[in-house]
């Protein structure tokens, strides 16, 4: 075996260990299980079980096996992680941008909340997603308006705190409108946690929490993204006016069972290193340029969280884990064979079928010989077109779960390194 052959041998070594690392992360949500752990941590009965989510299915699934029947059982999830489920009626929606399936979940949502007589328990099983797959807009503003408003917020480089601030003033059920809806029914939530610090107002936009903001906040903030011009007149006339509602709620017991902090520590176990939890928020290009400066005194890397994309006028197709990789592929210059690798845990990255990115240190090369132009690729954020045609994306399919992004980085170390 040439020097080459030995190179791209033990390159394709660290392809499939970083591989690894990240399906150890996304095993640690498996959210069957840790609904299971806390259901016979502490048993429930009750009258009606909802789960919402990319992971509302399985939830959904260890919940019934673990509680009975029950009167009502409703599963809201996107197509990708859609499946029949006995004892439920299982309601298919859109994600990112909401559609008429998520307008339907809604509204039989709130059917079956306002139906609670006092003292009656409904189970909410909750993981990320939700804000998009149950909209149930507030009077005046139409579905095709909030859909319009979702897209401007993912477009304008909004984290998911910002998002939701938004969102939550433009529903009937997130921001605690879940509990309002149940009335004198007392709510019992598990949550698996998409956000970092787990965030119960964030989270899904917080369905059975308070709200982040107002309406007079969630307008302020709509100014300072740039798209309050933009936004649909009935949006901008429900935000101009002053909130209405009692601020006060129902009270809920929410429970966190899973979280991106528990995948990172998975993640850190099976790459034999000492679990250190570091977040990786804000503009890709600056969370790359973090990464790369780490990675000259590091042969391992992970990371959790959720960065964030401003698209160009014209984008292309990507997503911002595809984004991520595909600047590190243009940054990093680190000595001895590397790998990178970026995905969102719920096995698709914005409007793709691809969980992320896999790149190396010939990532950059293979491009160029491939006659793509990597820079002009991400500044019409069409990172998932270049990826592609060199075989560097993450394919990973719907996971059933989500508890955000996971980052590996792995790297050799060069005969001149001293050990760390």
């Amino acid at each position: 075996m040439d020097m080459n052959e030995a190179l791209a041998t033990r390159r394709a070594a660290l392809r499939e260990r970083a591989f690894e690392i990240f399906q150890a992360g996304v095993a640690a949500a498996d959210p069957e299980a840790a609904v299971a752990r806390a259901l016979e941590a502490r048993p429930w009965s009750g009258k009606v079980l909802i789960a919402v989510g990319k992971a509302a299915p399985a939830m959904a699934r260890a919940a019934l096996e673990r509680v009975g029947p029950v009167e009502a059982a409703l599963v809201v999830t996107n197509p990708e992680n859609a499946t029949e489920i006995a004892g439920a009626e299982v309601i298919v929606a859109a994600h990112p941008v909401p559609d008429a399936g998520g307008l339907k979940a809604g509204r039989r949502v709130l059917e079956l909340l306002e139906n609670l007589g006092s003292g009656e328990d409904v189970l909410a099983l909750i993981s990320g997603g939700g804000s998009a797959l149950l909209p149930a807009p507030v009077e005046g503003v139409s579905l095709e308006d909030k859909a319009s408003v979702n897209a401007l917020l993912l477009g304008s480089g909004a984290d998911i705190h910002q998002m939701n601030e938004v969102r939550q003033q433009l529903s009937l059920l997130k921001g605690g409108g879940f509990l309002r809806a149940a009335g004198p029914g007392r709510v019992r939530a598990l949550v698996l946690s998409d956000v970092l610090g787990d965030d119960l107002s964030t989270i899904a936009s917080g369905l059975t929490a308070g709200p982040i903001g107002t309406r007079e906040s969630a307008a302020d903030l709509c100014q300072e993204l740039g798209i309050w011009e933009q936004l649909p007149d009935s949006v901008k006339a429900h935000l101009s006016n002053p909130d209405q509602e009692d601020a006060s709620l129902p009270e809920c017991e929410n429970e966190i069972i899973g979280s991106n902090a528990v995948s990172l520590a998975a993640m850190a176990e099976a790459a034999g290193v000492e679990a250190e939890e570091v977040a990786l928020e804000g503009n890709v290009k600056d969370a790359a340029e973090v990464i790369v400066k780490a990675g000259y005194n590091a042969d391992t890397l992970l990371y959790g969280g959720e960065t964030t994309v401003r698209l160009c006028d014209a984008p292309g197709l990507g997503g911002r884990n595809q984004q991520l990789a595909l600047t590190i592929a243009g940054l990093a210059d680190w000595p001895a064979p590397w790998v990178f690798l970026s995905g969102g845990t719920d096995g698709r990255d914005g409007p793709t079928d691809a969980a992320g990115g896999l790149v190396d240190d010939t990532s950059a090369t293979r491009l160029k010989e491939a006659g793509i132009d990597l820079h002009e690729h991400l500044a019409r954020n069409d990172a998932y077109t270049a990826l592609k045609a060199v075989g560097d994306l993450l394919m990973t399919g719907g996971t059933g779960t989500n508890v955000a992004d996971l980052q590996v980085m792995l790297r050799e170390k060069s005969p001149a390194e001293p050990e760390t």
